[in-house]
């Protein structure tokens, strides 16, 4: 407490009592009493929740001497969360690349002129897309004949050596394969006549079916092989 005389005039009492007041302020709200200004910092703060006073987040200008200015900046866009986003993040939505291969539904399968030579008879087996969207093709389909019943006739056909390429087929383009094997009138294999040839494209399960019209096939015996070729762009050689 200080002590005024009472003979002090009326405007010394006055003066005082403003300088002891203002000693007072700036010692409780956080100035520097020695003439100081304080240092001000723009931003925004975090509402408070529920009546409780929440966290500061405050976006300070530093300036470029600051030890925090030799920082790197971070790059690229953060990742969305659900609190950044309001709620929970959306899951992942399911697409279907234009480029993805071909599926048994987006086919048609036919067998194309046979091309006979030297004993051995040729048939090129075509995949055409039929769908509206490119897709792709690449190694050996699955091939079987059956009879009227669909019961298989002969063993699966065995794959010819080739280097696999993928191919690229739009709308209306195709792919083949050779079927190949030797005619069992000259190579005394046992023969049958097959109703139809299921065609399984490649990574496919469902298999189409074509009627054959190509005669009869070795089944069992010697010189009964039927072999495939790795599937090329086109429609025959």
């Amino acid at each position: 407490m200080v002590y005024i005389p009472r003979s002090a005039p009326r405007g010394a009492l006055l003066v005082g009592t403003v300088a002891v007041l203002g000693l007072l302020t700036a010692c409780g709200n956080g100035e520097d009493v020695h003439g100081n200004p304080p240092i001000t910092a723009s931003g925004t703060a975090a509402p408070a929740r529920d009546g409780k006073s929440g966290s500061a987040s405050a976006s300070v200008s530093v300036p470029s001497d600051s030890a925090s200015a030799s920082a790197p900046a971070a790059t690229g866009s953060p990742r969305p969360t659900a609190a950044s986003t309001g709620g929970a993040t959306a899951p992942p939505v399911a697409t279907t690349a234009s480029g993805s291969r071909c599926h048994t539904s987006e086919l048609g399968a036919a067998v194309g002129r046979n091309d006979p030579g030297a004993g051995q008879e040729n048939f090129p087996v075509v995949l055409t897309n039929r769908s509206g969207r490119t897709c792709t093709l690449r190694g050996y389909p699955g091939a079987a004949f059956v009879n009227g019943s669909g019961g298989q006739l002969g063993a699966d056909p065995r794959r010819e050596p080739g280097s696999t390429v993928t191919v690229t087929l739009r709308p209306g383009q195709s792919a083949w394969t050779g079927l190949t094997f030797s005619n069992p009138g000259v190579s005394g294999a046992k023969q049958a006549t097959p109703a139809a040839l299921l065609v399984t494209p490649p990574d496919e399960r469902d298999p189409l079916k074509v009627t054959w019209s190509g005669g009869p096939v070795p089944v069992s015996g010697n010189s009964s092989s039927v072999r495939l070729t790795v599937l090329g762009p086109g429609t025959g050689p």
